[in-house]
């Protein structure tokens, strides 16, 4: 009886020893692994392995076979070791063995689809830069290159639109700078599969529907092409008359489809990358103005952050979100900011309107505006997949840290 009561003590202490071995071990594969692209010299890798996972184990546990492979980004290896028995000594057995295995691949040697989808809403036009933004409004009283209506006429010249104001001036707007981002991570898919074999990329543009500008191809010039033909709808030249999430990414769920395990062209890994400003929308709820009849304009409650759980459609079939918020600059001079994006979330009436769930903690009577980053980050598969960008290179840059987060997170595979 003493033995067998011992035997369990003896075993759960080996566990345990297990456990943490195994967690060590894993760690170590999980380091080396993001060092693959930057050497083919195998034997300097396992001897990293071997740093890393003695630097937090006994010395008394030895690493066994270590197998590199760098052409598809997979490292596995075996540790063992022996604990030793305190009860289980009385039945003249010293030691327990333990052994752990752990594998690991890196999603940058995977196959994998990204899908870059762009806001292309009227806010999309609001100039880039403050200085653009103070020219705008000196010149025409708003700081936005709307399509539609709005003609100014300064000195002899008339400008039928916000927009052909803009073009004259030369101003950049946040539309400019999607492009300028996407272009980047282009560039960025270049380097990580030189031979076009492995990432295809998608381009979609998200209005009041989802528009597929170009399906999933290898080819990153196809890409760059169409981002910057006025024809297909990705540059400022054009814009959507609305931003609808509910509809727009209900569509997208189906374009995408189920991600896969990134072992086969067949199966790929599915990224998401989102660009926007985070704003359910309509030009008309926005310039909705009160009447005799009414306080407030009928459809000011329904320009609001989009409900996070409509980013579910796409995150439940196992598709990886990343969400830059190109974010909405605070326009307090505009009567229509202040009445809609500048309002609070409670006048949005969020949950009867969309569907919303509030975060915890957070006061119903934070702006409508500031709740973006909120809504926007539950959107996102991670925290750390979420980023803010207020200025034309903060945009350019966010994307491109998005991308890389992603290429440089890793799966155990054992």
């Amino acid at each position: 009886m003493l033995v067998a009561v011992g035997a369990s003590f003896d075993y759960i202490r080996s566990y345990n020893v297990r456990q943490r071995m195994q967690s060590d071990l894993d760690a170590a594969l999980i380091a080396a692994v993001k060092q693959i692209n930057n050497t083919e010299d195998t034997d300097a890798l396992k001897e990293k392995v071997s740093d890393w996972f003695h630097a937090q184990v006994d010395n008394s546990y030895t690493l066994g076979d270590i197998d590199i492979d760098t052409v598809n980004h997979n490292i596995t290896a075996t540790a063992n070791g022996t604990v030793p028995t305190t009860f289980m000594k009385i039945a003249n057995i010293e030691t327990v063995p333990v052994s752990v295995a752990s594998a690991v691949k890196g999603p940058a040697t995977s196959y994998l689809n990204v899908y870059i989808v762009i806001d292309t809403s009227p806010s999309m036009l609001l100039a880039a830069t403050t200085s653009g933004q103070s020219t705008m409004y000196a010149g025409i009283k708003c700081q936005f290159a709307c399509h539609t209506g709005d003609s100014h006429t300064i000195g002899k010249k008339t400008y039928a639109t916000n927009y052909d104001y803009s073009k004259e001036k030369k101003i950049k707007l946040r539309a400019d700078v999607a492009g300028d981002a996407v272009r980047e991570v282009l560039d960025m898919i270049d380097e990580s599969d030189e031979n076009h074999e492995r990432i295809k990329v998608g381009l979609y543009s998200l209005g009041d529907t989802l528009s597929e500008v170009l399906a999933p191809t290898l080819s990153t010039d196809a890409a760059r092409t169409r981002l910057v033909d006025a024809s297909y709808g990705l540059t400022s030249a054009t814009s959507k008359a609305a931003t609808y999430f509910d509809v727009s990414l209900a569509t997208l769920k189906q374009k995408v489809g189920a991600g896969g395990d990134g072992t086969s062209s067949g199966s790929p890994l599915k990224l998401v990358l989102l660009l926007t400003d985070g704003v359910q929308s309509q030009r008309e709820w926005v310039t909705d103005k009160v009447t005799k009849d009414r306080k407030y304009g009928a459809y000011w409650n329904k320009v609001a952050p989009l409900n996070p759980a409509w980013c579910d459609y796409l995150k439940n079939q196992s598709n990886t979100m990343a969400v830059l918020y190109t974010e909405y600059l605070p326009i307090t001079t505009d009567w229509g900011y202040n009445a809609t994006v500048g309002s609070t979330m409670a006048s949005a009436n969020w949950t009867s309107t969309w569907g919303g769930t509030m975060d915890s903690g957070v006061s119903t009577s934070i702006t409508r505006r500031d709740y973006i980053p909120y809504a926007l980050g539950d959107c996102a598969s991670s925290k750390s997949l979420f980023i803010s960008a207020s200025s034309s290179t903060e945009i350019t840059a966010g994307l491109s840290a998005l991308f890389t987060q992603y290429l440089s997170s890793v799966r155990l595979t054992q």
